[in-house]
């Protein structure tokens, strides 16, 4: 089966690096719709949906496989492989994120750089790390989506979009929850909530921006904060809007983020500064 077909890849664009964008649980591609365009002048556009995922071949979805995110990064080189023949940088968004980081450790010599949107790097709360949920809150969740997956699905989608002024964006999000295949999802979320990858982060070593949102209903701003501290030649934006998803919400702030950091990264050939 070729990569293009089970993770449904579509390339535009031009350029000799490449920009890989990895979307989130319970998403697709097309939440990328506002911010990748921005980039498709200057750079070889990859977007792609998760195994399991969008309009990926779900028959492909192996438990065993998938039953960490590795299983997730393997997928992302092998596209990488088969799409971009240069240098790349890879945008992640939630659970994308530590996807995209983990990718950049397994080989680093493919990146220049990597954007962290909303990123996480354990949810669960752990002595002094504050990840935003006890552990009974994340057995709470995952249960509660184990009794009925469209009815948590219609009740957390719009709270996770936040986004008050644009309540599109919610009802949105909360379709492409439900058209995903409740096993599935389920099995992910699992990975997804119980991932823990702070003990990698110090082994990354590709220069990242990290774009924290003001009030993040998932990801507190001490998750930011962390992942700064922990991830070599990083930069930490705040962007002001409510909501997890800043590329659908703030996709203007998002992209002048990006933009200042590439700038920066790439064509300045330095690292990024403490604050971006």
């Amino acid at each position: 089966m070729s990569v293009q077909f089970r993770n449904n890849v579509h390339v535009t664009g031009s350029g000799p690096t490449t920009m890989i964008f990895v979307h989130g649980f319970g998403c697709d591609q097309t939440m990328w719709r506002y911010l990748a365009p921005a980039f498709a002048d200057r750079f070889r556009v990859v977007l792609y949906d998760l195994t399991g995922s969008g309009h990926s071949d779900w028959s492909a979805y192996d438990r065993a496989k998938y039953g960490s995110l590795q299983g997730h990064v393997t997928d992302l080189l092998e596209i990488l492989d088969a799409c971009a023949a240069g240098p790349s940088i890879v945008v992640g968004h939630s659970v994308g994120a530590p996807i995209g980081l983990l990718a950049t450790i397994a080989a680093p010599q493919r990146f220049v750089a990597q954007v962290l949107v909303g990123p996480s790097p354990c949810y669960t709360n752990d002595g002094d790390y504050v990840g935003g949920f006890n552990p009974e809150d994340i057995d709470g969740l995952l249960d509660s989506m184990e009794t009925n997956f469209l009815e948590w699905s219609r009740k957390m989608a719009p709270a996770i979009m936040g986004a008050p002024n644009q309540p599109h964006l919610g009802q949105e999000l909360t379709r492409s929850f439900c058209r995903n295949d409740p096993a599935i999802a389920k099995h992910f979320a699992r990975v997804t909530f119980r991932a823990d990858i702070r003990a990698d982060v110090p082994r990354a070593t590709v220069p990242a921006l990290i774009l924290q949102c003001s009030d993040d209903l998932i990801v507190p701003r001490e998750v930011g904060d962390w992942l700064h501290r922990h991830l070599a030649h990083s930069a930490l934006r705040l962007i002001d809007n409510v909501g997890h998803c800043p590329h659908l919400s703030a996709p203007t702030a998002s992209s002048d983020a990006i933009e200042s950091f590439l700038a920066q990264t790439l064509m300045q050939g330095g690292r990024p500064s403490a604050h971006a």
